[in-house]
């Protein structure tokens, strides 16, 4: 096999650990809302605080993986050449723009869940 082919097999296994990754952050996501419940209806400072920890948690794994896939279509993008289609120099722009948008929104995420102490503004995975 040539290196392209095992490049994109590493790049698949990796992509099936961020898949697992997600199913894992989507089962605390729903324990953080049963938390973030309990905080509205009983105004139990400790659910909040557990709230908040589980929220800075959930959006720094996500963080962690909006940069490594940044990076990794910057890779791409530092790998064309003159060879190349035009269609794989454009989505491949395209790929590394729309990564660097998701890391910035991921990096807007985790700094609300950081500094809202108030709870005050809704934030979702997405």
């Amino acid at each position: 096999m040539n290196n392209d082919i095992n490049d994109r097999l590493k790049e698949l296994k990796i992509e099936d650990i961020v898949w697992i990754i997600y199913i894992g952050i989507i089962g605390l996501s729903l324990y953080a809302n049963n938390v973030e419940r309990h905080y509205f209806i009983y105004k139990d400072i400790i659910s909040k605080k557990l709230y908040q920890k589980i929220m800075i948690l959930i959006f720094g794994i996500v963080f962690i993986i909006y940069l490594y896939f940044a990076i990794s279509t910057y890779k791409s993008v530092l790998k064309l050449n003159n060879k190349d289609s035009y269609n794989k120099i454009k989505f491949t722009y395209l790929s590394f723009i729309g990564s660097l948008l998701i890391l910035i929104s991921g990096a807007i995420f985790l700094y609300i869940a950081i500094n809202d102490e108030e709870i005050e503004t809704e934030i979702a995975f997405s």
